[in-house]
């Protein structure tokens, strides 16, 4: 069996092993394709024999991966409206996000 780990990143939590491409939330700072980044905030490693989690990360445990794409979602529209008074507001926003290609499990 393979090994995977649980990181968090963006307030969300991701199930990782090496050779997958997650969608995550933008990084703060700047960031281009091709960048190496580590995720260090770790919850849960298995390795197939035994299983360390975290509490609530794991000390000198890290996720190492590439950023393959910088992105935005689709977009989703934002409507609010009040019946018979003429109110009527659209606006619409695009989340962006990078595609990380998960390199290792340390």
């Amino acid at each position: 069996m393979t090994e995977y780990a649980v990181i968090q990143t963006g307030g969300k939590q991701y199930k990782v092993k090496a050779g997958d491409n997650i969608k995550i939330e933008k990084l703060l700072g700047k960031h281009k394709e091709g960048d190496k980044i580590v995720f260090d905030k770790v919850l849960l490693v298995d390795n197939g024999s035994d299983t360390t989690i975290g509490t609530p990360f794991i000390d000198k445990a890290e996720v190492s991966g590439t950023i393959t794409k910088i992105g935005r979602l689709q977009k989703v529209d934002v409507i609010h409206y009040k019946q018979k008074s003429r109110y009527f507001k659209k606006n619409g926003h695009k989340q962006p996000y990078f595609q990380v290609k998960i390199e290792g499990v340390k």
